[in-house]
């Protein structure tokens, strides 16, 4: 993928730095489709220089597993510059790794309300539904996810599992999981999943 895969998997982020701003227009974000390595999604917004600087910190330091300290500095760059929603997706990603997935969704749903085509965020949200349960809303959030970028293995395979153990809808996971395989060929252990659905579904290879 294009955007960053550490720690974090927001976006890519086009901070034009200045000394002070006081007009705070609201940002544009733009994805790009690269069929045969990802996407890009780029942000551009004009905040303090200050702000530009504390973001890249926080990236930082959550990437060396400072996460309190990670998430304090991705914190106060949120408040600084709310209507910026990359680093809300960065903050929710944390939060829900850090175990708090109640905020975490809160800034995500805020991040998709800036930004509702953002495919990380979607899977993100995706991700905590399942694990609280609400498997209807996990599946749309992949949904959504695949509806902006299908080639988004990472969504592919989570729709896979939510539909295999979760929903018990062996023709939507079987699909996912065929349709991830064609980008992530070497998954041996989803090849396993494939070969297991179509014994139970009474298909031949």
């Amino acid at each position: 993928m294009m955007y960053r895969n550490v720690t974090l998997a927001a976006l890519c982020l086009v901070l034009g730095a200045c000394a002070a701003t006081t007009a705070k227009p609201r940002p544009e974000a733009q994805i790009e489709i690269q069929e045969q390595v990802g996407f890009t999604i780029t942000e551009s917004v004009i905040v303090n220089d200050a702000v530009r600087q504390d973001y890249e910190r926080a990236v930082m330091l959550l990437e060396q597993g400072q996460t309190k300290q990670g998430l304090q500095a991705l914190e106060s760059v949120v408040e600084r510059a709310p209507d910026v929603s990359g680093p809300r997706i960065d903050l929710g990603i944390a939060k829900h790794r850090d175990g708090d997935v109640e905020s975490a969704e809160e800034h995500l749903l805020k991040a998709l309300e800036l930004n509702s085509h953002h495919p990380v965020a979607h899977n993100e949200l995706g991700i905590i539904y399942r694990k609280m349960g609400r498997f209807a809303e996990a599946r749309r959030s992949y949904e959504a996810a695949l509806a902006v970028y299908p080639g988004y293995h990472h969504a592919r395979r989570n729709l896979g599992v939510l539909c295999d153990l979760y929903l018990a809808d062996l023709d939507c996971a079987l699909s996912s999981y065929e349709a991830y395989m064609t980008t992530v060929p070497g998954d041996d252990q989803a090849a396993m999943w494939i070969a297991d659905l179509r014994n139970r579904m009474g298909r031949k290879e």
